[in-house]
């Protein structure tokens, strides 16, 4: 025990000398700062974190907070693997940006060119608009959602694709806009393996895993497989309860699914540096930040959120998948990152991360800017307004969509007019987890459901009746429902 403190007290002294800070003492004073980031996950019986400081190509500062298995009391380390969700994104580009330098595909090149199947909707739509997001393609997991899709689920790709398929419109024309979605990173996954003939998870081992010795990195395509050193995720239980499990059983890959420790992200994050993958053009290529048609710069590249940080310029990408949480930032002039990864969903390793960063660059850094920044602060909803009980109940009704393969049933309970989807044969449920969540009328023939950020647009026919709504969530928008008259069903 002593023997690792003295060794880990050596390392971060090379970390800190290059901001001015040598002494033992400074060193411990902040590994101790590093250390109180943490602090309240490490209560008995709480899930938490792993975290890794990386300077110079090494790690100099590692360490577990909290349990990666609440029945087994199994502590977390740094070499815990967990789900990193989105951070999975930059290993689907690089396997795009490798294929495309082995000459087997561009990314100036029609999707469906690779997945015909894709509705045509008489505008190209690029690979590089699906690194970029901008696309405009609706995201598959909200309309997996909107579809009344259980996240205990199994989804496979054909889940995946059949959804996609069947959407008759796109958010924006490819390239106007900026647009997060997962379904353009899903369908580079079916890309790599179109063109190579092997699984992203056998693609990017064989291409980035294995020649990195990242022996503890994988993309899970399959939920019956087992993960060494696997982490569960947790969410917190209702009423201060302790926790629960959530894990996922999707199976689809490029939008997340990377499962890695923070130990083998370092050597992820050094290959930035040596270019030990890919070589030095493909890491400017990873790293160019894309651009809308109007030729305005996006603070997006392929996989990766380039920024400044407190003055500092800054890489980097989140992750969220059932409870697992993830951060990867970097600061390539200061050759210097932190991996935060975590196994409860309320764990915000984005702060975290930054927090570490600001213990061992702080001396390097502007003030931190007044008020929250604009991620933190609460989504605005339209003022709610009355109409009379009647109108509501005129929107009482089911309505079907084609593109989700879904019935809508609109009732009124309590004077207020609620959701829901079918689930199966005569059985409806909440489309949102919040039982006392109703549409909220906001404009005429205007309703939202305020806690999934859903948007009603009701169009009435020539009789004046609703005779269908759009409806708009957030990184989809546009779905169509037709309202199902009786005894049309």
């Amino acid at each position: 025990m002593r023997r690792k403190l003295v060794a880990g007290i050596a390392t971060a002294t090379l970390l800190l000398g290059r901001s001015g800070i040598a002494s033992a003492a400074g060193v411990e004073q902040n590994t101790r700062a590093a250390d109180a980031v943490f602090a309240d996950l490490q209560k008995p019986g709480s899930p938490g974190c792993a975290m890794a400081v990386f300077r110079d190509g090494k790690i100099v500062y590692a360490k577990g907070y909290g349990l990666a298995n609440l029945e087994e009391h199994v502590a977390i380390k740094p070499s815990s693997v967990f789900d990193i969700g989105s951070t999975s994104k930059q290993f689907t580009a690089a396997s795009i940006l490798l294929l495309e330098r082995q000459g087997r595909l561009s990314v100036s090149d029609d999707v469906r060119k690779y997945i015909p199947e894709l509705p045509d909707y008489g505008k190209k739509i690029t690979i590089l608009h699906l690194l970029n997001h901008t696309s405009g393609l609706r995201d598959y997991l909200t309309l997996m959602e909107l579809a009344g899709t259980n996240t205990d689920s199994v989804t496979t790709d054909e889940d995946a694709l059949g959804i996609i398929n069947r959407q008759k419109a796109l958010n924006f024309d490819p390239g106007s806009e900026w647009l997060y979605s997962n379904t353009g990173f899903f369908l580079l996954s079916i890309i790599v393996k179109r063109v190579s003939g092997q699984s992203l998870r056998e693609f990017a081992a064989a291409n980035i895993f294995s020649p990195l010795r990242m022996n503890h990195t994988e993309y899970r395509d399959d939920h019956t497989s087992l993960v060494e050193n696997r982490a569960l995720a947790y969410e917190p239980a209702e009423h201060g309860r302790g926790f629960r499990l959530d894990v996922s059983y999707f199976e689809q890959t490029g939008d997340g699914a990377v499962h890695t420790s923070v130990e083998d992200l370092q050597k992820w994050d050094e290959n930035f540096y040596s270019g030990t993958v890919g070589g030095t053009a493909f890491l400017s290529e990873m790293q160019k930040p894309g651009k809308l048609n109007n030729g305005k710069a996006l603070n997006y590249a392929k996989g990766l959120f380039m920024e400044d940080y407190r003055g500092l310029p800054a890489v980097r990408h989140g992750g969220s998948w059932g409870g697992y949480r993830a951060e990867l930032l970097r600061f390539p002039r200061q050759h210097f990152s932190v991996a935060c990864l975590c196994n409860v969903g309320n764990a915000n390793p984005e702060d975290r991360a930054e927090r570490v960063a600001e213990v061992f660059l702080g001396s390097l850094m502007k003030p931190k800017p007044a008020g929250k920044r604009e991620t933190e602060t609460e989504p605005k909803h339209k003022p709610e307004i009355a109409p009379a009980e009647e109108q509501l109940k005129a929107y009482a009704g089911e309505y079907f969509s084609e593109e989700l393969a879904a019935v809508y049933r609109l009732e009124m309970k309590d004077g207020k007019l609620r959701l829901t989807v079918q689930a199966g044969p005569g059985h409806f449920v909440r489309l949102t987890s919040d039982a006392k969540d109703y549409l909220r009328p906001t404009a005429p023939d205007e309703l939202e459901l305020a806690e999934s950020g859903v948007t009603i647009h009701f169009k009435r026919n020539a009789g004046g009746d609703p005779a269908g709504f759009t409806l708009d969530a957030g990184r989809t928008k546009g779905v169509v429902f037709d309202r199902v008259w009786p005894g049309k069903l």
